[in-house]
């Protein structure tokens, strides 16, 4: 399967495409949330309120999800900077 949007870092709204677009735009808004909940689970780790079993199973939950985004990415034909949207006047999602 052929990324979406040819490097470009837009999304690609051909109708023949519709199917990889909708995965692209899913997949995006699914890293945007991953990179936010790593950021929020390192902040609590940082802040030395979590026991060590739970340091551990946070970050086991978090290689787990990151490894599931890159079978994801594989299954889609998509990779990191296909999923780095382009916002226009704002720049890049991520």
């Amino acid at each position: 399967m052929q990324p979406t949007n040819q490097k470009s870092g837009r999304i690609n709204l051909d109708p023949d495409n519709a199917e990889n677009g909708l995965a692209q735009l899913v997949m995006t808004v699914i890293e945007l949330l991953r990179q936010i909940v790593e950021r929020h689970a390192m902040r609590r780790v940082e802040g030395g309120n979590l026991t060590e079993e739970q340091i551990e199973n946070l970050g086991v939950a978090l290689m787990n999800l990151e490894q599931k985004m890159e079978e994801l990415k594989e299954l889609f034909g998509l990779d990191a900077e296909d999923l780095n949207i382009d916002l226009g006047p704002l720049g890049k999602l991520m």
